[in-house]
């Protein structure tokens, strides 16, 4: 009867999930707010609440982080990955800086204490990899002269996470200070090794797990990627870091193979894991913090928008492309959830999670948005603000400025 129950209510979910990611593909949006949505009506509080289903989702939530990750370092060669911390680190400081102190400052004034001051801080910090990359589709701005700079963000975000997911478990594990830095000190160990490894033997590594048989080629990638993401987790770094590390090993016809082989899985699972977030989360407490979710990603929103625009224009990128480079990173995702389901699971504040629902459900719908809307917006203010010219006629011709110049050569056709 238990096992009948399972199958219908897993069932059930996966059909949910798959007409939600329908309707959510018809009206050209990330499906990761109706997930969340889906998860807060059948979890606590919610409609119909689920229960013989409920170890296995958390499960397949676990897996779906790891695929994340994974997929995520599969995007990056070892290679890329040293020269962007060399070349784009100071944005990385500038983003830390703009994005992470407004959720601290948040946690602080909410009388919530400095762990969830930390926690709220990476929550609010890090852009969402996986609703950006497809909003850059979406838009078929892929090939644009900025997308190398919002990556190159991304990446650093990523990296970064292999120094702060260690550190935030050992304060929310309530270790003590010898003890957190073995464990931080761990942790960057293993990372630097994966990473050195990546980058001297990566050739290595992908003709060991190079097969022409797509069976045996997702068997051994996917064992492998639980494999190290499981001793990385026994080894106090988090199982995600293990598994982006392994991606970023990964390269070549082994990496586009695994990317084609895993992208369904991988789908499948990060749905599961945003469900499984908000099966969690009591509806019931998301509107006591709704007005601090909406004033704290109208905060961050303009700080990504800043953030962006200062290191396309860093990076000669003009105008134009500096606006759309700051739209596009507004979005938060899996990592915000991510770091706020640790934070839930170990109980230091209950409002912290009905909050980081809320937040990331504003700004995943308003990310798409103003990633497309942000440049023409920002156009339209400075037509507004600038005095109309005299008529032609009546002056000699200037020739474009170089940043003009610049997104002509971008976009002739003046497209968004």
């Amino acid at each position: 009867m238990h096992s009948a129950l399972f199958l219908i209510e897993f069932g059930a979910i996966i059909l949910g999930l798959g007409l939600l990611g329908r309707l959510a593909g018809r009206f050209h949006f990330s499906p990761i707010p109706l997930y969340l949505l889906a998860g807060l009506a059948f979890g606590t509080g919610g409609l119909l609440p689920m229960g013989a289903s409920e170890e296995f989702v958390a499960i397949g939530a676990e897996i779906g982080v790891i695929l994340l990750l994974l997929m995520l370092g599969l995007e990056y060669t070892a290679s890329d990955l040293v020269s962007n911390l060399k070349t784009q680190y100071p944005a990385g400081l500038v983003d830390f800086a703009l994005n992470a102190v407004p959720g601290a400052v948040a946690a602080l004034l909410m009388g919530w204490g400095p762990v969830a001051a930390v926690v709220l801080a990476g929550v609010t910090w890090i852009s969402s990899s996986g609703v950006i990359a497809k909003v850059m589709g979406d838009l078929g701005r892929v090939g644009n002269r900025e997308t190398p700079v919002i990556l190159s963000i991304l990446v650093l975000e990523d990296l970064a996470m292999a120094v702060y997911l260690p550190i935030i478990t050992a304060l929310l594990a309530g270790v003590g200070l010898a003890a957190g830095s073995a464990t931080l000190a761990i942790a960057l160990g293993v990372a630097g090794a994966v990473l050195f490894v990546a980058v001297r033997y990566g050739r290595l590594i992908s003709r060991f797990v190079s097969s022409d048989d797509p069976e045996k080629l997702l068997l051994v990638v996917l064992g492998l990627t639980l494999l190290v993401a499981g001793v990385a987790q026994q080894l106090q770094v988090s199982a995600a870091v293990g598994a982006f590390l392994v991606g970023i090993a990964l390269s070549g016809e082994v990496a586009e193979g695994t990317h084609t082989l895993l992208s369904p899985l991988r789908d499948l699972f990060a749905a599961v894991f945003f469900v499984f977030f908000g099966l969690h989360t009591d509806p019931a407490s998301i509107p006591p913090v709704l007005l601090p979710a909406l004033a704290l990603a109208a905060v961050t929103a303009g700080t990504k928008i800043a953030t962006g625009y200062w290191a396309a224009k860093r990076a000669g990128i003009g105008v134009k492309g500096r606006w759309r480079a700051g739209g596009t990173l507004v979005a938060r995702g899996e990592f915000s959830i991510v770091i706020a389901g640790l934070a839930v699971t170990a109980g230091i504040e209950p409002a912290l999670g009905p909050l980081a629902t809320a937040y990331v459900l504003i700004l995943v719908v308003i990310g798409p948005l103003t990633a497309r809307y942000t440049e023409p917006v920002a156009a339209w203010i400075g037509s507004r603000r600038t005095p109309p010219r005299p008529a032609l006629s009546a002056m000699p011709s200037q020739p474009e400025s170089p940043e003009d110049l610049k997104d002509h050569a971008q976009d002739p056709a003046g497209r968004a």
